[in-house]
């Protein structure tokens, strides 16, 4: 493939989905290959390159996993272990909640706890401990292991854990076990870092124009689940690390191979679920077109990550991007013409079936998280998907947060069924599916991976 096709349809998807700037770095059988288009700023315009650092978002827990993982090879953890062996003064909602989580129950997802619980302790060191003091403030979304929910809250909690058996504060422990060793010299967890070098800044497009976001990141607590900043150069590394026999570029082993091949493994299964078809140790992995793959995205502040890996075909794609509410569907169409044009492999969205107002009609009202509420409605023709922040919420906060995704089409997968998907707006190609009770009453919508209660 001509690196120049890569440009022409970055340039392209940038302009469709008015992203000031996108950075894409592809590994493919030996070749780095690096593209970028655009600027850092709309305010204070820089060209992008494949070194400029971008927010990352929940790419940020593949992270988090790795280092687990090299410290459970270490014998510092296990995953087996209930997380009170390492936090025995863990408070919860609720006790049996509290005494059975699992260091494992966290890594994929399972352990009950709801989605965010976006509370600012600070930018001191004990930021991630004073969090951690204040969980039994997180709403539970049902029992651990009774199915996967992700949750951003339970990888959170992972990052004190691993501050307490290391001794140190989670971002030195993750530099110490990765970042350093790893090469991974643009990758941070500090705005006073990254300024030092070229940054990106989220935006968000609206009919008034393009603004540059108030806010780089998120607060320092929650730096495991989703704080983390890197560039595409670094990102290329990091999937090159997560395809080898875990030594680094010197020939340091760091993890043996097993571990990390380990990590995709399918430890729980997701229906109907366009983030995967289960989650490994954090991965999401998903067959496309037949193809194994794993990988992880993320959203911060106007800024998009994406990261997808094809390890059958030693291949891997990072792309980032500053513009919301274009930045995850920018990237998405990028990746898929790189999987197709690179690897021939096609990833083609599934169509609903006419609407039924009357069958849709147990469907409709709010679903909720602690952070957002989803709204289905009936339009007549066909029903409309809304998430948005809950507006006390919004106003009682000072922190920057998501724009609302406004409401979108989305049809039924099947006529009999309860899988759906969204085919419009910043949402398109999202999947999910309505969950029931043993009476058959709705009780709550998948969307992303995470349930949102029916209100």
């Amino acid at each position: 493939m001509s690196t120049n096709e890569l440009h022409d349809i970055i340039a392209k998807s940038a302009a469709e989905y008015a992203v000031p700037g996108i950075a894409v770095g592809i590994w493919h059988q030996g070749r780095e290959i690096y593209a970028s288009h655009g600027v850092t700023s709309v305010a204070n315009p820089l060209p992008i390159d494949q070194d400029t650092i971008f927010t990352l978002g929940s790419t940020t827990k593949s992270f988090t996993a790795t280092a687990l993982v090299i410290l459970a090879e270490q014998g510092k953890v296990d995953f087996d272990a209930p997380v009170r062996r390492y936090l025995p003064d863990l408070r919860l909602a609720d006790e049996h909640t509290a005494a059975a989580i699992t260091i494992g129950n966290l890594l994929n997802h399972t352990a009950g706890l709801d989605t965010w619980m976006l509370l600012d302790t600070g930018d001191g060191d004990d930021a991630l401990a004073a969090y951690v003091d204040r969980l039994d403030e997180l709403t539970l979304i049902g029992a651990p292991r009774e199915r996967a929910s992700y949750s951003q809250a339970g990888f959170n909690l992972l990052g004190r854990v691993i501050e307490v058996v290391t001794g140190k504060t989670y971002e030195q422990a993750v530099a110490d076990l990765l970042f350093k060793p790893l090469g991974l010299e643009n990758t941070t967890f500090f705005a006073a870092e990254a300024m030092t070098r070229k940054f990106s800044l989220g935006h968000s497009v609206t009919e008034d124009g393009t603004t540059v976001s108030p806010k780089w990141k998120l607060h320092r607590a929650q730096n495991p689940g989703g704080g983390g900043a890197s560039c595409a150069r670094d990102l290329v590394r990091w999937a090159k690390f997560h395809l080898g026999d875990g030594r680094t570029e010197s020939g340091e082993r760091i993890v043996s191979a097993e571990a990390l091949q380990a990590m995709r493994r399918q430890t729980v299964e997701l229906r109907g679920s366009s983030i995967g078809d289960g989650f490994g140790v954090c991965w999401f992995l998903r067959e496309i077109d037949g193809a194994a793959t794993f990988g992880h995205g993320g959203s911060s502040h106007g800024q998009f990550a994406d990261f997808i890996v094809v390890p059958g075909h030693d291949f891997a794609i990072a792309v980032t991007t500053n513009a919301e509410p274009g930045g995850t569907p920018c990237n998405q169409a990028v990746i898929r013409w790189a999987l197709e044009h690179y690897l021939g492999l096609v990833d083609r969205d599934p169509e609903p079936v006419p609407h039924d107002a009357g069958r849709a009609a147990e469907f409709l009202g709010d679903y909720e998280v602690d952070m957002m509420t989803v709204s289905i409605v009936d339009e007549g023709d066909h029903l409309t998907l809304a998430a948005r922040i809950k507006p006390e919420l919004r106003a009682a906060s000072d922190e920057a947060m998501p724009a609302d995704c406004e409401p979108a089409h989305m049809g039924f997968l099947t006529a009999d069924g309860d899988d759906y998907i969204v085919t419009a707006g910043p949402l398109e190609g999202q999947r999910g599916y309505f969950a029931r009770d043993e009476h058959g009453a709705i009780t709550a919508i998948d969307l992303a991976g995470r349930q949102f209660r029916r209100v």
